[in-house]
């Protein structure tokens, strides 16, 4: 089949199938050919690789993953989109759809069953409204205490959620999806998109993010878990303390965090903004 990312063909396709875009599945489909695959050039694919690809939509990258990947494993949430898909992709033999939630898949069947155990590259153009949810559900399934089941990941998200990929302490976009990066990953924006080039069109511009999974993280923990329980339950209400916050989420005794923070030669009224991965990892091990 011809390609999919022109704004023609994807009308098209959406009307010979008479499906409405959903909104609550944050639905924008690419259509320009060159940015699709500049995304798929940059995420470093090859013969060599199998990839996962999260919300193929309508298929537009999918068909040009297939032609420089091994094997695309394609998750697609929403089931009326199985017999587009199934129209669209009918001449690409290495691609598998399935029709689930990549938040309740799980990475290790997918491996031991399309990968024969190996890790997958991720590529795909996230739906906006679960951006942050997939990346850290991805990485924290990746665990270093397990196989390692992800090699890297080269996702469309938001410029806003891809500013806080680089974000440091103390700054406004600075948490746990911060820290989450930091901890797993070495990261890059490899590019930007502009709003222009989907259907329909978004309210904001878009970047494309490259995550390089580290071999080893940049800090020691025995759980690492309980590492990113505590980052979570210290950006889980911003204007707070680190103490009132993470006693509040956790049920820890307040003692024991000022305890923790005077270790690591912090004010007790520290908010966990200003705290670094080391910072962290440090009051983990200490809890």
């Amino acid at each position: 089949m011809d390609s999919l990312a022109t704004p023609s063909a994807t009308k098209e396709i959406l009307d010979q199938f008479g499906f409405s875009i959903k909104k609550r599945y944050g639905q924008n489909f690419l259509i320009d050919e060159n940015i699709v695959r500049k995304i798929v050039k940059l995420s470093g694919v090859s013969k060599n690789d199998v990839v996962l690809e999260i919300g193929p939509g309508i298929g537009t990258m999918t068909q040009v993953l297939s032609l420089e990947a091994s094997k695309v494993v394609s998750v697609e949430i929403d089931r009326k989109l199985m017999d587009v898909l199934s129209y669209t992709l009918q001449d690409r033999q290495n691609v598998t759809i399935i029709n689930e939630d990549i938040l309740k898949c799980d990475l290790e069947e997918l491996s031991g069953t399309y990968n024969n155990g190996g890790p997958f590259k991720v590529v795909a153009n996230l739906p906006y409204y679960i951006t942050t949810p997939i990346i850290m559900s991805l990485l924290e399934n990746n665990s270093y205490l397990n196989n390692m089941l992800i090699d890297s990941i080269t996702v469309m998200i938001q410029k806003e959620v891809a500013d806080r990929i680089n974000a440091k302490p103390g700054t406004k976009d600075y948490g746990a999806l911060s820290l989450a990066i930091e901890y797993y990953t070495k990261p890059s924006v490899l590019m930007n998109v502009p709003a222009s080039v989907f259907i329909p069109r978004p309210n904001v511009d878009s970047a494309v993010i490259g995550l390089e999974i580290l071999k080893e993280p940049p800090v020691k923990v025995k759980n690492e878990k309980k590492l990113f329980t505590l980052i979570k339950a210290a950006f889980s209400q911003r204007r707070k303390t680190f103490v009132n916050s993470v006693s509040g989420v956790l049920n820890i005794d307040k003692n024991l965090l000022r305890e923790c923070l005077s270790d690591i030669k912090k004010d007790h009224d520290i908010r966990g903004e200003e705290l670094s991965l080391k910072d962290f990892a440090s009051i983990s091990e200490r809890i």
